[in-house]
């Protein structure tokens, strides 16, 4: 795995730390045993490649004038063999290193020999973590906020991979409890308004009144006919809901292989109650001293935890509440499965749940800091400047099937995924499908169609590229073609950072700076025409372009076009 950008800041950490040392042992700086050295990047890269404040942070602890420490270091730093050719003093006492020029043939260098592997990183150390996302009730259609937590989730995953984590995709599946006991009463209404009019029943107000329980009614009494209106109330319901439960649970599994998400794992809740896994950890709480009765309900004591108040566990009906079911189902991932880590991708509006989980994980002595979250903004859809809430071909209320009927695939992963997850998305639907480079998708991916058709021009021409081993310093330092190398060097820090941060729209960022730097060299610096060794080591830097565009639209789950 390689990160040169690592590899010079440890370095360079390291000839500082020892130009330190030598100074101490000279008794021109006295000796600390607790000295650190930071190395930063700096903005303007005229004042150097790489630079350290190390001489401001230490002065008062040594005692001295950052410029003299600055000046001690410089006069014993040595350099030779390093990646390092050059140090100035700059300003109050900043330390400024230039990179030695074969350094950035070794970027172009690493990109073409590790190809697709490039920018993996080894920050998990094989560890476990599952990340959780969507986990919509199967009660009705995928929302749009399930369709931009579905898209953060899986690059989150794909990014957690690419930084050494061994990563679970998981979907809860709520199968069981009161969002399926109201489905199916939904339900019941609906099949029996259908065969004896709307003034048979009414629907109560706290039930789905969605048009997708009407239809899935529909589709019941035109397989079973009016037979089941006459069976026992709960047993037409309990039919009803294993009529229409499947299906609504396949429909999502398709939407969501339409969407490019595919999970590891399909948890089911009511597997949780089927082993008594529930009960069991109800038990947990109790013998840990976190439960007390109340009006016959069960109660968890979660102001011991910092809770505002405390929490119903069971209802005085015995029915478990979806907290103890959601406590339960943490515990499996962490005591049953064993996972290193676990990752809950909940919308902004669940903020409240993070601390509930939380506690519910120290109730049973589960270390809560492993358990953690990603919360996302909503997403506001626009048409010709106005707000969109409903499906122009359905009328209905706009689900992520029916945004997929109007939006290509890529538009909708790379567009939801644009901004932090602590921003609200404004979807423009019609520049998502515009072809033009205001669409941000179709600027990155016309960057790579660009490349690729570029490359075929080159090859009919008889052009090759230059062997990694054969690049030189001289043929690739113009300004556009040490911006392009300073990103691609730059990726495995980027992977590493979104990784840490559990930002994955950091991969979208980089992927714009890289087309936008494209199109910059491409403006400037010809290849067709060129000397031949110019147009070797360039065909060589566009390979380890494409190669970039390549991996960070796999992260994406979009695709990479070789023609547009």
């Amino acid at each position: 795995m390689t990160n040169l950008v690592e590899s010079a800041k440890r370095q360079l950490a390291d000839l500082v730390l020892g130009a330190y040392k030598r100074a101490a042992d000279d008794g021109v700086l006295p000796l600390s045993d607790d000295i650190t050295v930071s190395v930063e990047i700096p903005r303007d890269l005229r004042n150097g490649d790489y630079a350290t404040s190390f001489a401001l942070a230490a002065a008062k602890k040594l005692g001295k004038n950052p410029r003299e420490i600055a000046a001690a270091l410089s006069e014993r730093i040595s350099l030779d063999g390093s990646m390092f050719s050059g140090c100035e003093i700059a300003g109050p006492g900043f330390l400024n290193f230039k990179l030695r020029e074969d350094w950035f043939c070794d970027v172009v260098r690493a990109v073409l020999n590790d190809g697709g592997d490039y920018g993996r990183v080894n920050d998990g150390e094989g560890r476990s973590v599952q990340v959780e996302f969507v986990s919509a009730n199967p009660t009705g259609p995928m929302t749009i906020g399930n369709a931009r937590g579905g898209v953060l989730g899986d690059t989150l995953s794909s990014v957690l991979d690419f930084a050494g984590w061994k990563v679970t995709r998981e979907f809860y599946l709520n199968d069981a409890g009161n969002q399926v006991a109201k489905f199916g009463r939904s339900l019941n209404v609906r099949y029996l308004q259908l065969i004896h009019g709307e003034d048979f029943i009414e629907m109560p107000e706290d039930a789905y009144h969605g048009a997708d329980i009407t239809d899935l009614a529909a589709e019941f009494r035109a397989e079973y006919g009016d037979d089941a209106a006459s069976l026992d109330e709960q047993e037409r319901v309990d039919k009803l809901v294993a009529f229409a439960l499947p299906r609504n649970i396949e429909r999502m599994k398709r939407d969501l292989e339409r969407y490019g998400i595919h999970y590891d794992v399909w948890f089911a809740e009511s597997q949780l109650h089927a082993s008594g896994y529930v009960a069991e950890t109800i038990d947990i709480i109790k013998k840990n001293g976190h439960t007390y009765e109340q009006d016959g309900a069960l109660w968890f004591k979660a102001t011991d935890f910092g809770l505002e108040k405390d929490e119903v566990l069971v209802r005085s009906n015995g029915l478990y509440t979806y907290y103890a079911v959601d406590i339960a189902y943490h515990r499996n991932k962490f005591e049953k499965r064993g996972f290193d880590r676990v990752i809950d991708a909940l919308g902004a509006d669940h903020h409240g749940h993070t601390l509930r989980f939380k506690a519910g994980m120290e109730a049973i002595g589960v270390d809560a800091s492993k358990l953690e979250f990603l919360l996302f903004q909503f997403v506001m859809l626009y048409r010709e400047g106005e707000l969109v809430k409903v499906s122009k071909r359905s009328g209905r209320a706009l689900s992520l099937a029916d945004l997929l009927d109007e939006v290509p695939r890529d538009a909708v992963r790379f567009l939801f995924n644009m901004q932090t997850t602590n921003s609200v998305i404004d979807f423009d639907l019609d520049l998502a499908i515009k072809q033009t480079n205001e669409n941000p998708v179709y600027y990155v991916q016309y960057a790579h169609a660009r490349i690729c058709t570029l490359l075929a021009t080159l090859d009919a021409d008889g052009i090759s590229p230059a062997s990694p081993e054969a690049l030189k310093p001289e043929l690739l330092a113009t300004p556009e073609e040490r911006t392009l190398i300073r990103l691609l060097a730059n990726f495995p820090e980027v992977i590493r950072a979104s990784a840490r941060e559990k930002e994955p729209s950091m991969i979208n960022r980089f992927l714009i700076d890289l087309a936008g730097a494209f199109h910059s060299f491409y403006a400037a610096c010809r290849i067709r025409g060129e000397e031949e060794h110019i147009a070797a080591a360039r065909y060589a830097l566009v390979l380890a372009v494409r190669q970039l565009l390549r991996t960070g639209l796999k992260l994406l789950g979009v695709s990479a076009p070789e023609k547009m």
